[in-house]
């Protein structure tokens, strides 16, 4: 059987591999992607914060693509190629 790749699913992944977190002072979390420009969650566990900058970058990837925005090459996986949309 072929493999079957989601590129969006990958490049998320990788994207989420280089998240920063930081404990706050009140004992929140908060977590950022640097590459990923905006891309900044919020959340009372590490756990919950993850989940939210995950919620946060898919966003933001479905955003920039509809947009046109020039994303970041992420795992060597490079959304900017040559779009090829069904309308």
């Amino acid at each position: 059987m072929p493999v079957i790749r989601y590129v969006l699913s990958e490049y998320v992944e990788h994207a989420m591999a280089l998240a920063l977190y930081d404990k706050l002072e009140d004992g929140t979390f908060a977590g950022r992607i640097p590459l990923c420009k905006g891309v900044i969650a919020f959340g009372n566990t590490l756990r919950e914060c993850e989940n939210e900058l995950r919620s946060t970058l898919e966003d933001w990837i479905l955003l920039g693509l509809k947009l046109g925005h020039s994303l970041p090459v992420i795992g060597e996986i490079d959304l900017n190629r040559q779009r090829n949309y069904c309308r």
